[in-house]
């Protein structure tokens, strides 16, 4: 980072900015497709951070929950479209590695942000 306080400590902010508008439009994204996959009521809007993250696991873990079951059911020979069980695998997967792209960027703000001077 630069010796600017100014400079670097703005930075950090909009990053830390970006990666929230980022996750509220993934947990946007996967709350409209598990709507589309269950008829669940959609809950209310989070709202602060904590919330909107947690939320967003939740429901990368509902849907790798979805994808176990129902590779599950067609292994023991149930009456499952095998399309149906590759859809959510991959809908698992894409969750799975934005959820780790997120965790990543976070850290790296973290680093960031702890190695800027006081």
């Amino acid at each position: 980072m630069s010796g600017i306080d100014g400079v670097g400590g703005a930075m950090g902010i909009d990053r830390v900015m970006q990666l929230r508008a980022q996750i509220l439009e993934r947990n946007q994204a996967l709350g409209r497709a598990s709507a589309n996959s269950s008829s669940g009521a959609v809950s209310a809007q989070p709202t602060s951070f904590a919330d909107t993250l947690d939320g967003a696991l939740k429901s990368v873990n509902e849907g790798q929950n979805q994808a176990a079951k129902l590779s599950e059911s067609y292994e023991r020979g149930e009456t499952v479209d095998i399309a149906k069980v590759m859809l959510a695998r991959q809908q698992a997967s894409v969750g799975f590695e934005a959820t780790l792209q997120v965790r990543n960027k976070l850290l790296s703000a973290y680093k960031d942000i702890m190695s800027m001077p006081v």
